[in-house]
């Protein structure tokens, strides 16, 4: 039984990874969660989406059957984020011991539920169960304080200039 509303409101999701026919509707997601100059372009997230499907964590509301929110990014090696992981998919390599998160969305209708939480909490078990070390993402100042009560740690500011923003470098380890 539930302890909460919260966790009465994630039952009604079904949590799986992408494939190739959703790739326009994550696009679409994207589009309406991040301002134009922080958004991936429609190209960038297909193939994205086409290079790396179970690097994408969709939750799917079951009564609707549309997609609510996303969180994606690309393995790789790597252990400092850089703006080239938006730009180039093919620079995903399946082996590698980190993600490069790119992107946690959940529409604005079905925000406030712990929906955002609870990918993220996914997506860790999901990489965690592959081997992988750590995920790492950039978020901007006002967004730190909530990664950091998803076990997020802030490395301080990144080099990322993505967007033409100032963002912090986060890291969560596995």
């Amino acid at each position: 039984m539930p302890d909460c509303i919260e966790d009465m409101e994630i039952l009604n999701f079904t949590f799986r990874v992408a494939c190739v026919e959703d790739a326009m509707e994550i696009s679409d997601i994207e589009q309406a969660c991040f301002p134009p100059h922080e958004a991936c372009s429609e190209c960038q997230m297909i193939e994205r989406v086409k290079r790396a499907p179970e690097q994408f964590l969709l939750a799917v509301d079951e009564k609707t059957g549309r997609i609510a929110g996303t969180l994606n990014g690309l393995a790789t090696d790597e252990e400092v984020f850089r703006d080239a992981f938006f730009d180039d998919a093919s620079l995903h390599n399946p082996d590698g011991s980190h993600v490069i998160l790119l992107g946690l969305s959940v529409l604005p209708e079905y925000r406030g539920k712990g929906l955002a939480r609870e990918l993220v909490e996914r997506y860790a078990k999901m990489e965690r169960e592959k081997g992988r070390s750590a995920l790492v993402l950039t978020c901007l100042d006002e967004k730190v304080a909530m990664y950091e009560r998803m076990r997020f740690v802030d490395k301080g500011l990144s080099n990322s200039t993505w967007g033409g923003e100032v963002w912090h470098e986060m890291i969560y380890i596995l």
